[in-house]
């Protein structure tokens, strides 16, 4: 659908139209991963074949200072996919309520194993402010989380460290021999191995000597070959002397070993991306670099963020959004390709199922739509309202689904809603006429049923009216 015509339909609704609506519906971007909330920082891991991805919560210091200056941040966000291009937003880990000792919470790194009881045990570790790391464990991959420690895993105090003095941004890695491995620090790295309870080192710790170190430290098992990735500081790097070619300011590096506690080990590899703010075509300010490297459905993807959510809604202040795009690795001789940051972003890899029950917070794009949690871990209610106006003002909403698989026809649309208002389904386009209306009357939440035909692969948007609560939907055959 074109610009001009989404825009007036918006406009025709009541929605406000003198900020930028969002590009993932207005330009059929796939990048920012979500649109309603500013994060950073990304990692992941699959759990039961999804993805789920973890981050900074620039969202909390949004709503609370007009710079991101980082020091509000005491929370973690969390979201999933099946198919890379619809995103269920889980909400957020309140880290500062949980581990009241902190003194915030950035830049999360998550590991799982199953263990004894049978049980997938998740460990997210993430950074106590600059002054350390500190390490959260739950038992699903949305929580409850729990603080096992009562301070940091590691900080500043702790013998052993060197000049290694801002042990922060950790990167948690268990290899294949079920050994876990913990990267951090800013200007100074360090590796050691975890101990068996994930909760403690039993090695010394050791410099895998990365030149010009900056920060976001993460690591990976490729190849049998134990890969660290950094960022690089702002500098020019002239006196660059680990590979050829001098690598730009801000971009990631990497380096490779076959033993990480032997600090003569680790070599270089190359730069793998750019500052994201320095890529052709995608037109977004400079913003720190922090990515995170994952294989999922025998894909290998980057996560990165940048300034793209923040710059298309004429938001100033410095607010990141994670985005993600395919990268190539060649496992056998464990060495990463160099990634372009996109806006487009990846393609969709499987059809979403309409005929069994989807969280309303599961969306590839929303306009108007705010999240609140419903006291379920990881379940959220899709509310009426603009996330970015600071308030609770309502409007008309459009949440879009993308390949959406109505392999036979479909009959009948059911809703959990609750409020007074209503709820209206398009297809393909915003604009079309409702294929299926469902009005809600109570302030109970009921499970509201009403009669359409659709068949075919097709995108879907759903539109709310103000005081209308969403919980989820299902279409019957």
């Amino acid at each position: 659908m074109k610009k001009h015509t989404l825009l007036l339909s918006l406009f025709v609704l009541g929605i406000n139209c003198s900020a930028q609506i969002s590009h993932k519906i207005s330009k059929g971007f796939h990048n920012p991963i979500i649109d309603h909330t500013f994060t950073a920082d990304p990692t992941a891991v699959e759990h039961e074949g999804r993805l789920y991805v973890y981050g900074t919560n620039d969202h909390e210091q949004y709503l609370n200072a007009e710079k991101n200056g980082y020091e509000k941040i005491k929370s973690l966000a969390m979201m999933s996919t099946e198919d890379m291009v619809n995103w269920t937003y889980h909400g957020l880990i309140p880290v500062g309520k949980i581990a009241p000792w902190i003194i915030n919470s950035w830049a999360p790194s998550i590991e799982s194993r199953v263990e004894e009881d049978g049980k997938s045990h998740f460990y997210l570790y993430f950074s106590n402010s600059g002054y350390g790391t500190g390490v959260l464990t739950a038992t699903s991959p949305v929580g409850p989380w729990t603080s096992p420690l009562d301070k940091s895993i590691v900080d500043a105090k702790t013998p052993g460290l060197g000049d290694c003095n801002v042990p922060f941004d950790p990167g948690v890695m268990i290899d294949d021999d079920g050994v876990g491995w913990l990267a951090f620090g800013a200007g100074r790295s360090r590796i050691a191995r975890l101990g068996k309870d994930m909760l403690s080192f039993d090695s010394p710790f050791v410099n895998p000597r990365p030149q010009h170190h900056f920060e976001a430290n993460e690591m990976n098992m490729i190849g049998g070959k134990y890969v660290y990735t950094y960022n690089l500081d702002w500098e020019d790097h002239q006196d660059w002397k680990l590979s050829d070619e001098r690598p730009p300011r801000c971009c990631m590096g990497y380096m490779v070993s076959t033993n990480p506690l032997d600090s003569m080990s680790w070599t270089y590899g190359n730069n793998y991306m750019n500052n994201p703010g320095e890529c052709e075509g995608t037109g977004w300010q400079h913003a720190n670099n922090h990515t995170h490297l994952h294989k999922f459905q025998g894909q290998w993807y980057l996560f990165y963020h940048n300034l793209m959510l923040q710059d298309g809604r004429n938001i100033k202040g410095g607010f990141r959004s994670m985005c993600v795009d395919k990268i190539d690795v060649d496992e056998q001789n464990a060495r990463i390709s160099f990634c372009k940051a996109s806006n487009e972003g990846v393609e969709q890899i499987k059809n979403l199922n309409p005929y069994i029950r989807q969280e309303a917070e599961t969306a590839a794009g929303t306009e108007g739509i705010r999240f609140e949690n419903d006291d379920s871990p990881g379940n959220m209610i899709a509310i009426a309202g603009s996330p970015f106006t600071k308030n609770d003002s309502s409007t008309e909403t459009l949440i879009l689904v993308r390949g959406v698989d109505f392999q036979k026809k479909a009959k009948s649309l059911s809703a959990r809603l609750k409020g007074k208002g209503t709820l209206t389904l398009h297809i393909d386009n915003p604009d079309s006429p409702s294929v299926a209306t469902l009005t809600s009357l109570d302030d109970e939440w009921k499970e509201l049923k009403t009669k359409t035909s659709v068949t075919g692969v097709h995108d879907i948007y759903f539109r709310l009216t103000s005081n209308l609560n969403f919980d989820y939907w299902r279409f019957a055959k």
